[in-house]
């Protein structure tokens, strides 16, 4: 998979850019509020048509503009493909090839990215709402179907805890209604159980391999799926369906006082083990580093191995961050295998000798020079 090129307009501080004849591997160099995240932001949204910094698509639009565009051509396995993707406050319009896609979750997948950025550190050690954002950004890429039933969960969700509030403190109730709602969040919830059990192992096999190789053997690394309810290794549909709702009836009555519903995939967690311990509450920040560096690096064979090709990968102001033998490790990742976009203040911060034939771009107040 690779980007041949990228327009922008009214992007963040892009007002007009035009960038043609990227190569395997692109530096962004320039001083910090210059716009190469931004840049490396716009690759990622037109994949997955969110930002990795915010869920505001308003910030993503320049002042001067009403609305903003993004559009690329990508070269994949089985030919290339023209993407356009329009964000305005009255909602986002994708095409592909010039047709308009009908829904969002076909257009997302037709250009696959793995972001690595310092705040990736939260994925290890912030909250489960990070984690479940990880899980749901990332399998979104390799099975669209996934997203359908995310948010048809989240729309049910809502309505759920809308009665779930109007209920609170009425002895009659709607429990009809309620029911309707429980049967209809339940169908939904199991499969994005069902998947992300799928995604974790799968993920876990190439993660530990590499971070044992970053660490020479001497760290085990593990991936534990938390789900509110039911058995972590079970993924039968009929037998989650049926843990599902018994679980909702047995919380009904605190669900009630609370308004809110308390069991589900929004609820479900993913924990790090490193030679048995956790690494969220027990590991150095020098393991959760090696943690996240490990999950990026699985994702990059993880999508490969899900759809025939490796996705591009985007480094924000991370190469810097690591220290040389991790950093080495990083680019011998990626060198000859995966197209790859890096942001930094200056090349003298990064491992230049293994970063030959690298093309450079100077950013410089949304403007962008070769």
């Amino acid at each position: 998979m690779f980007v041949n090129n990228i327009s922008l307009q009214h992007y963040r501080n892009y007002e007009q850019l035009q960038l043609d004849s990227f190569g395997d591997v692109n530096l962004l160099i320039g001083q910090n509020a210059q716009g190469k995240t931004n840049l490396l932001e716009a690759i990622f949204v037109l994949a997955l048509t969110k930002s990795h910094r915010t869920s505001k698509d308003r910030e993503l639009i320049s002042f001067q503009g009403e609305s903003a565009h993004i559009s690329a051509s990508v070269e994949k396995k089985y030919g290339p493909l023209k993407l356009d993707l329009t964000l305005s406050p009255q909602g986002k319009k994708a095409k592909i090839n010039g047709l308009e896609q009908r829904k969002l979750s076909n257009f997302i997948g037709s250009l696959n990215v793995v972001m690595f950025a310092p705040e990736d550190l939260e994925i290890v050690k912030g909250t489960p709402g990070v984690r479940r954002r990880f899980l749901d950004m990332e399998i979104g890429q390799v099975q669209p179907g996934y997203l359908f039933h995310l948010q048809q969960y989240q729309k049910v969700l809502h309505q759920r805890n809308n009665l779930l509030k109007q209920m609170w403190g009425k002895d009659n109730g709607e429990p009809g209604m309620l029911e309707v709602w429980d049967q209809q969040l339940v169908e939904h919830g199991v499969k994005i159980i069902k998947k992300r059990k799928q995604f974790i192992i799968k993920l876990q096999r190439w993660a530990e391999t590499i971070h044992s190789g970053i660490t020479n053997g001497s760290e085990a690394l593990e991936l534990v799926y938390l789900p509110s309810f039911g058995d972590t290794e079970e993924e039968d549909e009929a037998y989650l369906f049926d843990q599902f709702m018994i679980k909702l009836s047995q919380m009904r009555e605190q669900e009630l006082r609370r308004g809110m519903t308390l069991a589900g995939p929004h609820r479900d967690d993913l924990a790090f083990y490193i030679n048995g311990k956790e690494v969220h509450t027990y590991g150095s920040q020098g393991q959760q580093r090696t943690t996240a560096l490990s999950l990026k690096l699985a994702e990059i064979e993880l999508i490969q191995e899900e759809i025939g090709e490796y996705p591009v990968l985007l480094l924000d102001d991370v190469l810097s961050e690591l220290d040389p033998y991790r950093q080495t490790q990083l680019i011998e990742t990626f060198q000859s295998r995966v197209q790859t976009f890096i942001t930094a203040t200056g090349i003298e911060s990064l491992n230049a000798d293994k970063l030959k034939n690298a093309s450079i771009f100077r950013v410089h107040e949304g403007q962008v020079g070769s």
